[in-house]
């Protein structure tokens, strides 16, 4: 059993207690994090005298030498190190004798991990930062090509007014915009360097903390060496986040669910992201969405159980605190994986828009137009509404549209109606007419699309 202490001690760790301990099976994952580490403190130690020239290069190329073993597959990680530290200590000193014995000066296990799990949470949300931008470019994409499509508008699931494909996509992209922001928002406020806190103390060397925080491309040091080594404010953050990107995902992969039954019909999911049944074969089922909509809850859980084991622990470290890890790095690959499947099916996704708009006119989702066109010749608005509902109610017991009722009809219900009521009420005039920025007439639409095309385009 490789450990990085042992001298306090008379007898070994019991072998269960010891594998309970280690974090080797998934601390591994961050072995690039831990000797880029490394390499920065030693630099700097040697930029302090605190290690010569010699020392620096002999470990520096000993640090190097193992990370392009481990890449190319010669040097496995194995269980008998207690964890990553002790693997690349250990493999250190193996290679270059005394010389790796002086890696850790200055330094403690505490604010070593402490950085690691900063340098490898700063590179996940980069890449996080990069699956949503892609997400956003394709309903960009879909915003452009559908401005004219329309669709009915939802509130408590029922038809409401009518809208396009265009701005239903838009409403996706202000949320993912803002998952974005937020991600940008962490980073920047966790961009402080914990390396030199030592164990909870600081150190007694004379350590050049902002050279190291430099070479490691932080704004800064941390400020405390007690929260240094006992934050772990930015990994809830960042849970909090991906809980909310995964939200997003969630209401949309509802909808996607919803718009693929046959009922509605509005959406053909690419085979490629469908399955069939077992033993119906007409069905095309919504796999992904739905798993996508399931996985969510995993990803809530990495957060509620984060909270959990942080809301009871006295400064500084404490062992409690490797309970981070596992939640969050299966956090981080969910929520990872969640975006890259929907955003392929999204980008794979056949609409229906014919269908679309067939529904938006047997919902009714005219019908507020309707009254708007009575108020326009005269009419109070609640005399209006009570003539639309009587509109409406005809319209159900024929099994017709507003729009295919004969005027004769309509004057039958109120003779203020005239023949410009079926342009009044036709599904272009209700969208069109409505462009208030945020809206989904075309006109404001293509505002929207302008100014989010140039925060794509910025970016």
């Amino acid at each position: 059993m490789a450990q990085l202490w042992g001298g306090r001690f008379t007898k070994e760790t019991d072998k269960l207690v010891y594998n309970f301990n280690a974090s080797i099976s998934f601390d591994k994952r961050f072995y690039e994090q831990d000797i880029r580490g490394s390499i920065a403190h030693v630099t700097m130690l040697a930029k302090q005298g605190i290690l010569t020239d010699e020392e620096k290069e002999q470990i520096i190329d000993g640090l190097e030498g193992i990370k392009r073993d481990v890449e190319e597959g010669t040097l496995e990680i194995t269980y008998e190190y207690e964890d990553i530290h002790s693997f690349v200590e250990a493999n250190l000193i193996g290679r270059i004798g005394d010389a790796g014995k002086k890696l850790h000066t200055g330094r403690s296990r505490n604010d070593q991990v402490a950085l690691d799990m900063k340098l490898y949470t700063r590179d996940e949300i980069t890449e996080l930062d990069g699956l949503l931008k892609e997400m956003l470019e394709i309903l960009l994409k879909l915003m452009k090509e559908n401005t004219e499509t329309y669709m009915p508008g939802f509130t408590h699931l029922q038809k409401a007014q009518p809208i396009t494909l265009a701005h239903h996509m838009g409403a996706y992209f202000e949320m993912f915009k803002r998952d974005r922001q937020r991600m940008k928002d962490i980073y920047k406020r966790m961009n402080l360097c914990p390396l030199g806190s030592g164990a909870l103390a600081g150190t007694t060397y004379p350590l050049d903390r902002a050279y190291a925080a430099e070479l490691l491309g932080f704004d800064g040091p941390t400020l405390n060496s007690m929260d240094s080594v006992s934050d772990r404010d930015y990994l809830i953050e960042l849970l909090s986040a991906m809980s909310t990107v995964m939200m997003h995902l969630s209401r949309f992969s509802e909808e996607v669910i919803i718009w693929n039954s046959n009922e509605y019909k509005f959406v053909e999911i690419d085979d490629a992201y469908s399955t069939g049944s077992s033993i119906m074969p007409q069905k095309k089922n919504p796999d992904i969405a739905e798993l996508v909509r399931g996985k969510t809850g995993r990803v809530y859980g990495a957060l509620t159980s984060l909270l959990t084991t942080m809301k009871g622990i006295p400064l500084a470290y404490n062992k409690d605190m490797q309970e981070d890890k596992e939640l969050v790095f299966d956090a981080i690959d969910t929520t990872k994986g969640c975006l890259a499947l929907f955003t392929g099916m999204l980008k794979t996704m056949k609409f229906d828009a014919g269908r679309m708009e067939e529904s938006a006119k047997h919902g009714f989702t005219n019908a507020t137009d309707a009254a708007d066109y009575l108020v326009n010749h005269g009419v109070p608005f609640r005399d209006a509404h009570g003539i639309v509902g009587r509109l409406v109610l005809y319209c159900l017991e024929k099994k017709i549209a507003l729009d295919d009722m004969s005027l004769e009809e309509f004057k039958a219900v109120s003779p203020v109606f005239e023949d410009d009521i079926y342009e009044a009420i036709s599904m272009k005039t209700c969208v069109e007419m409505r462009n208030t920025i945020g809206a989904p007439g075309r006109k404001a639409m293509e505002k929207v699309i302008a100014a989010e095309e140039a925060y794509l385009t910025a970016e």
